[in-house]
C-alpha cells in the first residue's frame, strides 16, 4: 500500500486545526494502517483494523477522533457534562501512553477545548469521580475494569451513562489483548451503556475468534482493514529476529554476557521472563553483577509502582527493563535496541507482540530468544505458526567456559546466602518457571520431561533443590551445589521486619520443637492452585446443573398447571351463557311463573305423538 501525505486526504479532508497539529509534530507521511483507516473513520464508517505492532495504530484513531469531535463542536459546542469519545485500552501502561500522546495534541490552542481524563485502576474510584466532575472531560482514556465500575456506580451524582449519550467515537485498542486478559464481559457491559449512533474503531495486532465475536457485538457493518508491512511477515519490516541455543545451566551467564557486550550496551534493552516471581528474583541479583547500568523490574502484581518504573526506563539511558507480558503490548520507547526473551512465550502470538516493542515506526530493532537444545524445533514452529523467521546469533554472547560458569554461580550463591529474602525469591522464581513451562501452547515441542531441572536450578544459582513433585525422582547430577556449608536456620533477612519475624519463629521453635505456621501431619494438605481452580469449576458446574434441573421442574409444573386451566376452560362463553339461560328457565318453572308447555317450548322440547 502506498503511503500518502496528511494533507492528501480528500474524502473528506482534515480540518485546518487538526492538520496543523499533526504537521507540527513532523509527521509527513502516513503509515499504511493510517492511510487505510483514517478516511474510512472520517467517512463515518465503523472500522476493524489489523496491523503489526509498531505500525502507527495510535495516530490512526487519534487523528479521526479529534477531527470528528472538532466537527461536532463547530455545529454544537460540547457541554460540560458531555463525553464525546472513549478510548479503552487493556493495560494501565498503554492507556497512560495514549493519554500522553493525546495530551500533546490538546496542548495546541485550536484543540484545547477538547480536554481529556485518564481513568485507570490504582487510585481510588472516588478520586476519579471527583476529577470527572471538576475537569468535565470530553475524552476518556481508560481501562475496561475501572470504566465498568464508573458506569455501575450508584449513590452519587456522576451518572456516567447520561454523559455518554452524545458519544461520537469509541476506540477499542489492542482488542485481542482486551479479550486475552478476560475483559470480554466488562467490554460487553460497557457497550450496553453506549448509544448505537456512534463511530467505533477496533484496532488489534491479530484477529482471533473472540475479536470476531466482539466485532459482531460492537460494530455496525464494519469495514475490515488488514495491513502488513510485508505480505509474508507478521513482525515490523526493519526488525531482525535472532535465536541462541544455550545449555540450561548457562542461560543466566549467557544473558549476563550479552548485556555486557558492545552489541547491547549502547541502547535500552527489554528482557521478558515467564512469571512475576522470575522478574522479582532477577531484578534483585542482576544489578550487582551489571554495575553501571540501571536495571528495573516490572510485572502485573505491581500496582501503583508500575507507572514510575516505566517513566524511569524512558528517561534513563542504556537501562535494562525486566518484565512479564504486562508490557508485551503498546509500550512505545524509541530507544529500545533489543528485546530479549528468557524463554519462548506461552503462546506464539505473544512472541510477535513482545518483539514489537522495538523497530517501531520504521526504526531498526533487534530481538533475541534463548532456546535450550531440546527446543530447537521452535524455530520451525514459529515460522509456520507466525511467519517469523529466526536467524542464529553468532559470537555476540561470548564463550562460556567451565571456570566462568562456576564463578558466576558462586556469585549467585553468595548473594542468596547473604540475604534469605533473595534465597526465597530464587526458590519461588524457579518453581514458578517450571510450572509455567508446563502450560506452553506448543507443548509437543517444549516438553518438561526433556529438561534437566538440576541444570535449570544451577542457572538460578539455588543453594538447594526445592521440594516439588517435578523433582521427586530427579537422579541427574547437573545441579551445582554451593562450595560452602549452608544452614538455612541461620540465614537472616536484610529486611528488618522479616528478620524480626524469623527470630520470633526461631525462638518458638526452640521452646516447642515445632516451627510456627508449618503444617502438622494430621492437618489437611493445602490444595495447589490448579486443584483449587478445578474444584471451583466443578462446584460451579454442579450449581448450574442444579439450577437447570430446577428450571426444568418449574417449567414442567407450570405446563401442568396450564393444562389444568385449559381443561377447566374447555367450555366457550356462549356455552356458559346458554347454560345460565336454561337454569333461569328451570327456576321460573319451579316457581310456577311459567307453564311446563312454555318451558318445553323455550328449551326446544316437543312431546312425542301418541
Amino acid at each position: 500500500m502506498s503511503r500518502k501525505t496528511w494533507n492528501s486526504l480528500d474524502k473528506p479532508p482534515l480540518s485546518e486545526p487538526v492538520l496543523e497539529v499533526v504537521q507540527s509534530f513532523g509527521f509527513e507521511l502516513m503509515t499504511p494502517v493510517q492511510t487505510a483507516a483514517i478516511p474510512l473513520l472520517l467517512a463515518r464508517k465503523d472500522v476493524s483494523a489489523e496491523a503489526v505492532t509498531g505500525s502507527g495504530k495510535t495516530l490512526a484513531f487519534l487523528v479521526p477522533l479529534l477531527e470528528i469531535l472538532q466537527r461536532r463542536h463547530k455545529e454544537t459546542p460540547w457541554g460540560a457534562k458531555e463525553i464525546g469519545a472513549l478510548i479503552i485500552s487493556p493495560t494501565r501502561e498503554l492507556a497512560r501512553q495514549i493519554s500522553e500522546v493525546l495530551a500533546q495534541f490538546l496542548e495546541h490552542e485550536e484543540l484545547e477545548h477538547l480536554n481529556q481524563q485518564l481513568i485507570v485502576g490504582g487510585n481510588s474510584i472516588e478520586e476519579d469521580i471527583v476529577n470527572i466532575r471538576q475537569q468535565t472531560p470530553c475524552i476518556l482514556v481508560c481501562t475496561p475494569g475501572r470504566l465498568e465500575d464508573l458506569f455501575q456506580r450508584k449513590g452519587d451524582d456522576l451518572n456516567l451513562a447520561a454523559r455518554v449519550k452524545s458519544l461520537e467515537f469509541l476506540v477499542l485498542d489492542e482488542a485481542d489483548r482486551l479479550l486475552d486478559l478476560g475483559f470480554k464481559t466488562s467490554v460487553n457491559n460497557i457497550l450496553g451503556y453506549l448509544p448505537r449512533q456512534r463511530r467505533t474503531g477496533l484496532f488489534s495486532a491479530t484477529q482471533t475468534t473472540e475479536v470476531t465475536d466482539l466485532i459482531r457485538a460492537g460494530l455496525r457493518n464494519p469495514v475490515l482493514v488488514s495491513v502488513k508491512e510485508k505480505a509474508s511477515v507478521n513482525t515490523p519490516a526493519r526488525l531482525q529476529n535472532f535465536y541462541k541455543i544455550v545449555e540450561p545451566e548457562q542461560k543466566f551467564l549467557t544473558l549476563l554476557q550479552f548485556l555486557r557486550s558492545p552489541t547491547s550496551n549502547a541502547g535500552k534493552v527489554m528482557v521478558f521472563f515467564p512469571t512475576c516471581a522470575c522478574v522479582e528474583y532477577w531484578a534483585e541479583v542482576l544489578p550487582p553483577l551489571l554495575p553501571g547500568r540501571c536495571v528495573l523490574g516490572i510485572h502485573g502484581k505491581m500496582k501503583s509502582k508500575r507507572a514510575n518504573v516505566v517513566e524511569r526506563f524512558r528517561n534513563t539511558a542504556q537501562s535494562v527493563l525486566l518484565c512479564t507480558d504486562v508490557l508485551a503490548r503498546g509500550l512505545d520507547v524509541p530507544e529500545i535496541e533489543w528485546v530479549v526473551q528468557w524463554d519462548p512465550p506461552s503462546n506464539a502470538s505473544s512472541f510477535v507482540h513482545r518483539v514489537g516493542r522495538t523497530a517501531r515506526q520504521g526504526n531498526e530493532g533487534n530481538a533475541l530468544v534463548f532456546l535450550l537444545p531440546s527446543e530447537d524445533a521452535y524455530v520451525k514452529f514459529l515460522k509456520l505458526n507466525q511467519k517469523v523467521e529466526l536467524s542464529e546469533l553468532e559470537e555476540e554472547c561470548g564463550e562460556v567456559s567451565t571456570t566462568l560458569l562456576q564463578s558466576t554461580v558462586e556469585q549467585l550463591h553468595q548473594l542468596q546466602a547473604a540475604d534469605k529474602g533473595i534465597y526465597d525469591k530464587g526458590m519461588r522464581a524457579f518453581v514458578s518457571h517450571v510450572r509455567a513451562y508446563t502450560k506452553h501452547e506448543c507443548s509437543a515441542i517444549l516438553r518438561l520431561k526433556d529438561l534437566d531441572l538440576g541444570k535449570m536450578a544451577t542457572a538460578y544459582g539455588l543453594l538447594q533443590l526445592p521440594r516439588m513433585p517435578e523433582l521427586k525422582n530427579y537422579q541427574g547430577d547437573g545441579f551445582i551445589a554451593p562450595s560452602f556449608e549452608v544452614d538455612l536456620t541461620k540465614m537472616s533477612y536484610k529486611n528488618v521486619q522479616k528478620e524480626q519475624v524469623r527470630k520470633q519463629k526461631l525462638q518458638t521453635y526452640g521452646e516447642t520443637g515445632a516451627w510456627p505456621g508449618r503444617q502438622k501431619p494430621h492437618m489437611k494438605r493445602t490444595e495447589s492452585w490448579d486443584q483449587t481452580k478445578k474444584a471451583k469449576l466443578d462446584a460451579k458446574s454442579k450449581k448450574e446443573l442444579r439450577k437447570a434441573k430446577k428450571e426444568r421442574k418449574r417449567k414442567a409444573e407450570a405446563g401442568e398447571a396450564g393444562n389444568k386451566r385449559k381443561r377447566k376452560q374447555q367450555f366457550t362463553q356462549e356455552d356458559l351463557d346458554e347454560l345460565a339461560t336454561d337454569i333461569r328457565l328451570f327456576k321460573r318453572l319451579k316457581k310456577k311463573k311459567i307453564t311446563e308447555d312454555d318451558y318445553n317450548k323455550a328449551m326446544g322440547i316437543e312431546d312425542d305423538d301418541d
